[in-house]
């Protein structure tokens, strides 16, 4: 599905634009909103696991969990 925006840009915004795309100025908004969302998910990935790493209750369960993976299991 594509949808229609309307966007207005400052004068050195439309030149750089013009010039990185060419006439094809949506396709090449689209690839920078898609990369920009893709960075986005991976700072967002990042700080969770940054959390993570500092939250000492949850390191503890995992350390438990863990310890409970080879159990009943034989070699």
């Amino acid at each position: 599905m594509k949808h229609r925006a309307t966007i207005t840009l400052d004068d050195e915004a439309h030149v750089f634009l013009t010039g990185a795309c060419g006439e094809n100025k949506s396709a090449y908004i689209n690839r920078l909103l898609i990369k920009e969302k893709r960075h986005s998910l991976e700072r967002a990935i990042l700080e969770a696991n940054r959390e993570e790493a500092e939250d000492s209750v949850y390191q503890r369960e995992l350390s438990a969990w863990d310890n409970t993976l080879d159990d009943g299991l034989s070699g």
